[in-house]
């Protein structure tokens, strides 16, 4: 039986933040498909996945101080180790059996980037720009092509179009990113990890993010220019506004103090972008 306290550390709710992508690759999907080849990947993926992935850094980490989706994390214990490696079990074998063997060798291939990078044995998330690359890759592009695996049964052809997709979603992971590490500077460091963030610093950071948002943003052009679809791109345009504006107040924020670079603004961010492009994505999904 789960207790509360491993409940937590799943962190179930941080996970639904990272639900963008996979709606994404969803309103790019032109063949048919049921409900059901939608809802098994996307319960999988959100709802085993990465619960598991959160928690089996929080195991490793025994975070004392604030992480991602909770303010006030209680102290690991083993059951959430074991938890955590049952989770990824019965993952894979859904995938196996409710979808097909693509999608769980896709998800095979993420649940050992997540150990990689959290691991002692590895400890990827020390060093600043491989950790970096890991989450900005697997977080965006690669699930991408996995949502469309999951959903298609079929694996993404990678031609021009898609692969500028792909990595639209890998440089809006990066722009998120180290955004999400500024108030953990101490406590990552005294944990031996330097973070991009930290190397970066304040407004370092900051600078850094816009210019991944201004790359992401053009892959995006370029990607629905060639499909004609430019339209969803100023769709897009549209729904990133509101995380712009908040951005800037918040950078402004922090040129001020950098005591505004903490917990409670970097979870008003994430929250803000995961809600905007939810939304945006899933009107592309009914223009589509």
């Amino acid at each position: 039986m789960i207790d509360r306290d491993t409940l937590k550390l799943l962190r179930i709710p941080f996970s639904l933040l990272l639900m963008p992508v996979f709606i994404l690759a969803l309103s790019q999907i032109r063949s048919n498909f049921s409900w059901t080849d939608v809802l098994y990947p996307f319960l999988i993926l959100h709802f085993l996945i990465y619960p598991a992935s959160n928690g089996y850094n929080s195991y490793v980490d025994k975070d004392q101080d604030s992480i991602g989706g909770l303010e006030k994390p209680p102290m690991p214990t083993i059951r959430l180790f074991y938890v955590t490696l049952i989770m990824d079990i019965v993952a894979i074998l859904l995938s196996m059996w409710l979808v097909n063997i693509g999608f769980a060798l896709c998800l095979l291939i993420c649940v050992a980037a997540s150990r990689a990078y959290s691991a002692r044995q590895i400890r990827l998330k020390k060093y600043p720009f491989t950790g970096f690359l890991v989450v900005a890759l697997f977080q965006g592009g690669f699930t991408y092509y996995l949502s469309h695996v999951g959903i298609t049964k079929e694996f993404l052809e990678l031609n021009a179009s898609n692969l500028w997709v792909m990595a639209a979603c890998s440089f809006q992971i990066a722009g998120v990113y180290p955004l999400t590490q500024i108030y953990q500077h101490k406590q990552d460091l005294d944990d031996g990890v330097v973070t991009i963030s930290y190397k970066l610093g304040y407004r370092g950071t900051f600078v850094f993010s816009a210019i991944m948002f201004g790359i992401c943003n053009l892959c995006y052009f370029i990607y629905f220019s060639n499909i004609n679809q430019i339209a969803s791109f100023y769709i897009i345009q549209a729904f990133f506004l509101p995380i712009a504006v908040f951005f800037g107040y918040w950078f402004s924020q922090v040129i001020k103090d950098t005591r505004n670079a903490d917990f409670k603004n970097t979870m008003r961010m994430n929250v803000l972008a995961a809600v905007s492009m939810n939304i945006c994505f899933i009107v592309l999904c009914l223009k589509n």
